[in-house]
């Protein structure tokens, strides 16, 4: 049975009012490629270079003021949550997978987190991190399946909404599902395609069996989608998005493409929507495609 606390449209309003004086605004693009109409959501423009900003400062004011903040993350949510820590002067410990890349790590230490490396996956960091925060007054954040964190992901999409009112369809992609589920709520009804790597795919295994699943973690964008199994929350409030799998050579090839006809940098995560997208596996007329984050340190040839 799901929480009480199951958020709804109204919350991303009302995260939205709170993450205000913090988050940016970010803006759309249209364009047309191989003769079609996209948008793209310039979310890799966010404070801390994704969407996890959101979440992650929504969390923090909704809630009383903890101790200490802890977390665990592959990177992004937990230079996120580590900004967000910042801005609202708090202490914040990070827990990360060995394999974090260098530019995140780097990343979230410049904030004045404490980085802990434990692991060789996120769900080892996050077991780590989550006995960690067991004591009083500490507060953990987790990555996505979490009412605050998926309203606050919500604003990207609510921004859409307002922005580009003639889109019909949503694209994310989807490691935990935080991202995916918020977009279900802000996206005012319409169509959500959540995407994932074929070695990568939590999602796409837990629509198959119907109830959230164990996965493998291997893709090139696994830094960022590497969840092994969706959360319970993102699950419920996705009954009605469309699952699509793209591989690691076609999100390389879209990542490239947004750099040489765009000159838009993106981490790999960040090109998933548009992989799919450029494979016809995005229905619907007009497609906003939200390319989520910009934490690398890939500089194109």
């Amino acid at each position: 049975m799901l929480s009480v606390q199951t958020p709804v449209p109204a919350d991303v309003d009302r995260a939205a009012a709170r993450i205000r004086p913090h988050a940016r605004r970010t803006p759309v693009l249209r364009a047309r490629v191989d003769g079609r109409p996209v948008v793209f959501k310039l979310e890799q423009l966010q404070v801390t270079g994704s969407f996890k900003f959101r979440g992650a400062l929504n969390a923090l004011l909704a809630g009383p003021r903890p101790d200490l903040v802890v977390t665990a993350s592959g990177g992004n949510h937990g230079l996120a949550v580590a900004t967000a820590a910042a801005v609202l002067d708090l202490p914040a410990t990070v827990y990360v997978p060995e394999s974090v890349p260098s530019a995140k790590a780097r990343r979230i230490e410049a904030t004045g987190a404490r980085l802990v490396r434990h692991g060789a996956t996120y769900a080892e960091a996050a077991r780590a991190a989550l006995a960690a925060a067991g004591s009083p007054g500490r507060r953990y954040v987790p990555a996505y399946d979490d009412p605050f964190v998926i309203a606050g992901q919500g604003t990207c999409a609510a921004e859409i909404v307002a922005e580009a009112s003639d889109v019909d369809t949503v694209v994310v992609a989807v490691g935990g599902g935080g991202l995916a589920a918020g977009t279900a709520l802000g996206a005012g009804g319409r169509r959500v395609v959540a995407v994932e790597p074929v070695g990568c795919s939590a999602f796409h295994h837990a629509v198959a069996a119907g109830r959230p699943v164990d996965s493998t973690v291997d893709s090139v964008a696994s830094s960022a989608l590497g969840a092994t199994r969706v959360g319970e929350l993102p699950f419920a409030l996705l009954g009605d998005a469309a699952s699509v799998v793209v591989t690691d050579e076609q999100i390389v090839a879209a990542r490239d493409r947004l750099w040489e006809e765009f000159r838009l940098a993106v981490e790999l995560a960040g090109a998933v929507p548009f992989a799919a997208w450029l494979n016809g596996a995005v229905p619907g007329e007009n497609a906003c495609l939200v390319l989520c984050g910009a934490n690398t340190d890939w500089v194109p040839a």
